[in-house]
C-alpha cells in the first residue's frame, strides 16, 4: 500500500472528507485527511470568495504536508440577503456556532418572507495544488430555497433547511434525502465529479 499515490483532502470536517472520498472514487490513490496526518494548524481564510479561500487552504496545507492537496471551500448564498452567509457560512452565528445556531440565525433573518424571496444556492469550489502550484480548479452549484423550518436529520450544515429547486415548496429538504441522493445532485458532487476527471487525467 505504501507505493500508492497520496492525496491530502484538506478539511477538518469528517462529514466533508467522507463525502469527497465517496465522490472522487479514486481506487488507486490513498486519500488522507488533516487528522490522518496530525495537522492541527488552520489556514487563515481571509478570502472574499469561495475560490480565494479554497486557494489559500490548498496552498497552506500543501506547505504543511508536502503532499498534493485538494481543498474545498463551500457555503450557502441567499439572494434576499445579498449573498450572505457566503464565505461566513460555517461561522454565521459566531466563531464557534453550531449548525443548529447557524440555521436558526438564517431562519430568523428570513422570517415572514414568502418562498419566492427565499431563493438560495449552495456553492462549492475545489482547488488542487501540486508542488506548491495551483493546477486545477472546479466549481459546483446546487439551486434551491430556504425552508420555513428545519426538517430531517441527514447531512450537515444547512441541509435541514435547504429545499432543492426540484422539490415543491414545502417538499423535502436535503436533510431528508439519503446520502446517495445528495451525492447525485449536490454542489460538492458537481465540483467533485469534474475534479475526478482531471485527477484521473493526472494519474491519480
Amino acid at each position: 500500500m505504501s507505493d500508492r499515490r497520496k492525496l491530502l483532502i484538506a478539511t477538518g470536517s469528517r462529514h466533508k472528507f467522507g463525502e469527497l472520498r465517496a465522490l472522487l472514487d479514486l481506487p488507486n490513490t490513498e486519500l488522507v485527511s488533516l487528522a490522518d496526518l496530525g495537522i492541527k494548524d488552520t489556514a487563515d481564510e481571509t478570502g472574499l470568495t469561495f475560490e480565494q479561500n479554497a486557494r489559500i487552504k490548498a496552498q497552506y496545507y500543501w506547505w504543511e504536508s508536502g503532499l498534493a492537496t485538494l481543498a474545498d471551500d463551500s457555503g450557502i448564498e441567499v439572494d434576499a440577503l445579498g449573498g450572505r452567509p457566503g464565505v461566513h457560512t460555517r461561522r454565521y452565528a459566531g466563531p464557534d456556532a453550531t449548525d443548529e445556531q447557524n440555521n436558526a440565525k438564517l431562519l430568523e433573518e428570513l422570517a415572514g418572507k414568502p418562498p419566492e424571496e427565499r431563493e438560495a444556492r449552495y456553492r462549492c469550489v475545489l482547488v488542487l495544488v501540486e508542488d506548491g502550484e495551483i493546477v486545477e480548479t472546479t466549481e459546483g452549484e446546487f439551486e434551491g430555497r430556504i425552508a420555513d423550518a428545519p426538517r430531517g436529520t441527514s447531512g450537515f450544515g444547512y441541509d435541514p433547511i435547504f429545499e432543492p429547486e426540484t422539490e415543491p415548496v414545502g417538499g423535502r429538504t436535503v436533510g431528508q434525502m439519503t446520502q446517495e441522493e445528495k451525492n447525485r445532485v449536490s454542489h460538492r458532487a458537481a465540483a467533485a465529479h469534474a475534479m475526478r476527471e482531471l485527477l484521473l487525467a493526472r494519474g491519480y
